[in-house]
Parts: C-alpha cells; sequence; structure tokens
C-alpha cells in the first residue's frame, strides 16, 4: 500500500479529564495535541504530494491543518505566508477551520530535480511551520489517492466506477465584480459533471437529510411512550479509523483570500472536514447532499461587512473529486 506523502491526522484516544473544585487537570502523559480546541492554536501547512500533467509539466500540491475547529484566520502574503521560490504562490490568506486537503497547486519548475524542494513558510499564533515539496517517486498522487484520502473511499479500496470518475468543473459566470460594503451580490456558478459516484444517503441510519443536515438524539418510540429510546447511531463512536465522507454533486463557496465577515445565503455546505453531527459538512454523520438544479447553475447572494479585495472560491465536488473557479470583488465603502 502506498505510504502518505504527507503527515496525516490519525484519530487518537480520548483523553480522560478529572473535573475538581479547582478547575480542569488532564490525566498526565497526555499531550496538548490531544486536545480539541475552538480557537487560540495555530496553523500547519502540508505538502499533499505531486502529480503529472497531460503537457509532461508537474504540479505540486498543498493543503493545510488549522487546528481550531471555529476560529479562521488570515494571513496575508509576506514573511509569515510565503514560498521558498516567491511569495505568492497562489496560496490561500483565508484559512478554513481544520483539515483541508489539496487545496491549491504550484507548477514545479523545469530545472526541479527530486534532489530540490519546494518549501512553504506559514506564521500562526507565533509559531512558524513549513511544509517541503519534493518530486520524490513515492510521493506521487493521483484520483484514487484524492478519492481515498478524502473519506470517499475506505483504505486499499476501489472499485470500476471510481476509477472512472472525473472531477466535477465549475465556472463562476462573473471573472470580477465590484459591489459596496453591506449590498449583497448575486453570483451565479455552472457545475457539469458525469454523474460519477452516484448520490447516496448516509450510510449510518439510511435517513435522507435535507442541505444543512439534521441532528436527531434518539430513535424510535415517541415521547411518553413506555418503550425505551435507544441512542441514535450518529452518536455513537465511529467504527471507522480514517475520515469517513457522504458522496454526491455539491457546491460550496467560501473565502479563499480577504480578512472581512462574508455571509453567504443561502448556508453553504462547509468544504473542510467538520466530522460533528449535525453539520452542514460531507463529513458529518446523517448528511446527504442537496439536489442539484437540472441546468447545474447555483446561484448564492454574498455580503461584504468591510471594504477590501476579496477572493471566493466556488467548489464544485462530487464526494471524491472536485473542481474550483475564483473570482475576484471589489468592496467599496
Amino acid at each position: 500500500m502506498r505510504m502518505a506523502p504527507s503527515f496525516r491526522w490519525a484519530r487518537r484516544g480520548a483523553v480522560v479529564l478529572l473535573v475538581a473544585l479547582t478547575g480542569l487537570w488532564a490525566v498526565p502523559g497526555v499531550g496538548a495535541q490531544s486536545l480539541s480546541y475552538s480557537s487560540g492554536q495555530n496553523i500547519s501547512p502540508a505538502y499533499e504530494g505531486w502529480e503529472p500533467n497531460p503537457d509532461g509539466t508537474r504540479d505540486f500540491v498543498f493543503g493545510y491543518m488549522n487546528r481550531n475547529w471555529e476560529e479562521e484566520i488570515d494571513v496575508p502574503i509576506g514573511p509569515d505566508n510565503s514560498f521558498s521560490h516567491g511569495a505568492d504562490m497562489g496560496q490561500p490568506t483565508h484559512f478554513l477551520p481544520r483539515r483541508n486537503r489539496f487545496v491549491f497547486k504550484v507548477r514545479v519548475p523545469a530545472n526541479f530535480t527530486e534532489k530540490d524542494e519546494l518549501v512553504w513558510t506559514l506564521t500562526t499564533k507565533g509559531k512558524t511551520e513549513r511544509a517541503y515539496a519534493t518530486l520524490q517517486i513515492d510521493q506521487q498522487i493521483d484520483d484514487l489517492v484524492k478519492a481515498s484520502e478524502t473519506g470517499a473511499l475506505g483504505a486499499g479500496s476501489s472499485s470500476p466506477e471510481v476509477r472512472a470518475n472525473k472531477p466535477p468543473s465549475v465556472t463562476i459566470v462573473e471573472t470580477s465584480r465590484s459591489v459596496k460594503a453591506g449590498q449583497p451580490l448575486t453570483l451565479v456558478a455552472q457545475v457539469v459533471d458525469d454523474g460519477i459516484p452516484k448520490r447516496r444517503g448516509s450510510g449510518l441510519s439510511g435517513a435522507a437529510v435535507a442541505n444543512a443536515g439534521s441532528r436527531r438524539d434518539t430513535e424510535g418510540t415517541a415521547p411518553g411512550s413506555e418503550n425505551p429510546i435507544r441512542p441514535n447511531r450518529a452518536w455513537m463512536p465511529p467504527t471507522r479509523a480514517t475520515v469517513g465522507k457522504n458522496v454526491g454533486l455539491h457546491l460550496s463557496w467560501f473565502v479563499y483570500r480577504g480578512a472581512g465577515k462574508v455571509t453567504f445565503t443561502p448556508e453553504q455546505i462547509v468544504a473542510w472536514e467538520d466530522t460533528r453531527t449535525g453539520a452542514n459538512s460531507p463529513w458529518a454523520p446523517m448528511w446527504t447532499a442537496p439536489q442539484m438544479p437540472a441546468d447545474g447553475k447555483v446561484t448564492v447572494q454574498v455580503t461584504f461587512s468591510e471594504p477590501g479585495t476579496y477572493v471566493l472560491r466556488s467548489l464544485a465536488d462530487d464526494g471524491a473529486l472536485f473542481g474550483a473557479d475564483h473570482i475576484t470583488v471589489i468592496v467599496t465603502p
């Protein structure tokens, strides 16, 4: 089996905490990295691997791990967010929570050899971390690797359907727009896909849910019944060692660059690995992809709280592979 090209985020054992009148104590020997945080933690850049292109060129592929479950962090292009071969290589400056895989690509210089490396340096919360990209043969990736590592496939599994899958494409109708702060802006994205893999419901209880997900505390009997109430399987500990993902074509809009607050209407499916039950996320238990419009056109309204230059990403994801397009919006006072 191919070894992971960069660090992988394994599930750690449960952390036992003792509550005393004077505060909260962790069991000795349990590191701080075993805890979950909503904010205050730093971001680690990740080198996912490299992939060849039909024209003979090669791309380095990067992602990141934001150790926070809630906090989104902005890091402008510069000393705190740059590459060894140039400051701006198309990387994000707005970082979503938790693990974000295969976020952007950097074309490998023609003179690169296996002994050379490209380094992404990211400094957040006073901590500097780096991702080192090389052309080592064991770091080559393909669509099957992407489908596996994002959770659409179980470890070591495959099928003719999955191998035939092509990533969806998305095209934003407008390429650059301007709007005043506080004024809604309507954007349209055109999505095209091959229909593979087929849309299917959650593997937990089979219940179909709406776009925003659902949260059910119990299953079975109604309140007041004499029959016992059993806990919903979505609240039980996971039985899979790797991240799992519900498949089905969907579209997500989010901020790629820009530091102001941005509101999307309707609520967007999150593009990061939110595994919490009830989350509007393909990685959440009980989530099912919404039906796409028949013409493939998806409309969203965007409102910006502050002036500035923003780059928005529109991500089409079939559950295994994805395609993206960007739009630059100038927001004036």
